[in-house]
């Protein structure tokens, strides 16, 4: 698999730390990158938003995996697009200098399940926050969430009840998986369909303002 593309947004200065955001099905890196200045309008943060590496004939724009069924990405594709974005991240750090404990992996729909398997994953390093936005934790073969040695993640979940495309029960499942491991879960479910509920940005621009002091 080629490298994957990515388009960066600098800190204003020397960057607190390292946001980076996987777009969801059928779009690419332009799509998540304008919340970079909404999430953190002090410009705190280097943020890069990543394209995935697959386009399906038919189907506009890129794409992480292919889904057999809504929750249990084909593993083949999923994991060519996981070794991909691992790359992508080592990348990131190495050439930044901001380590992973300074680093927030956030999503929206695949890109969330994508934030999710990078920042649970047993072969890679902890972040400091992963950000759900209306995604899962994926049920796949050949990988497994390791809980027990990142609990000082810091996770925020926001999900819509009236979503059609991926429902509510996957946020629930997530959070009812992390917290009794120990995680810190900011949860919120909205109205919302499949989409980012305008009153998550204020919520999350704290969060993420807190969680990279």
């Amino acid at each position: 698999m080629a490298p994957l593309v990515y388009e960066e947004r600098p800190a204003g200065d020397e960057p607190r730390g390292l946001l980076i955001l996987h777009h969801g099905r059928g779009t690419d890196e332009r799509d998540l990158l304008p919340l970079a200045d909404v999430f953190d309008p002090d410009r705190r943060l280097h943020a890069v938003s990543v394209r995935a590496p697959l386009q399906l004939p038919g189907s506009p724009g890129f794409h992480w995996y292919l889904v057999p069924s809504v929750g249990y990405p084909d593993p083949d594709t999923f994991r060519g697009s996981y070794e991909a974005l691992a790359d992508v991240h080592d990348e990131l750090w190495e050439r930044t200098g901001v380590t992973p404990d300074r680093t927030v992996l956030g999503g929206f729909s695949m890109g969330t399940v994508m934030s999710y398997a990078l920042g649970l994953g047993a072969d890679r390093p902890a972040p400091a926050g992963i950000m759900a936005f209306s995604g899962f934790i994926p049920t796949v073969e050949g990988w497994e969430p390791s809980l027990a040695d990142r609990t000082g993640t810091r996770v925020l979940i926001a999900h819509g009840r009236n979503d059609p495309v991926i429902g509510v029960e996957f946020a629930r499942q997530a959070r009812e998986l992390l917290q009794p491991a120990g995680f810190e879960v900011d949860y919120r479910e909205s109205e919302a369909t499949h989409s980012i509920d305008p009153a998550d940005v204020p919520r999350t621009s704290a969060w993420l303002a807190s969680t990279i002091e």
